[in-house]
């Protein structure tokens, strides 16, 4: 490394152990909320997938091959 790259690496890890007084970790105030709907959307399509599938077996003449 260079003179000026390793200077500069100081000046940064100086820079960086001076941070530590500035920074606030706080737990939010409200709670953190998880959205399920994709799942939920995922089930509905496999089941109308399911009651197409049935109606297609017990109606073969509506479906000709």
């Amino acid at each position: 490394m260079t003179g000026t790259k390793l200077a500069s690496m100081g000046t940064l890890a100086v820079a960086v152990l001076m941070l530590p007084g500035c920074i606030n970790v706080a737990a939010p105030d409200k709670p953190i909320e998880i959205n399920l709907n994709v799942n939920v959307k995922q089930e509905v399509v496999v089941r109308l997938q399911k009651d197409a599938d049935d109606f297609i077996a017990n109606n073969p003449e509506l479906f000709p091959k």
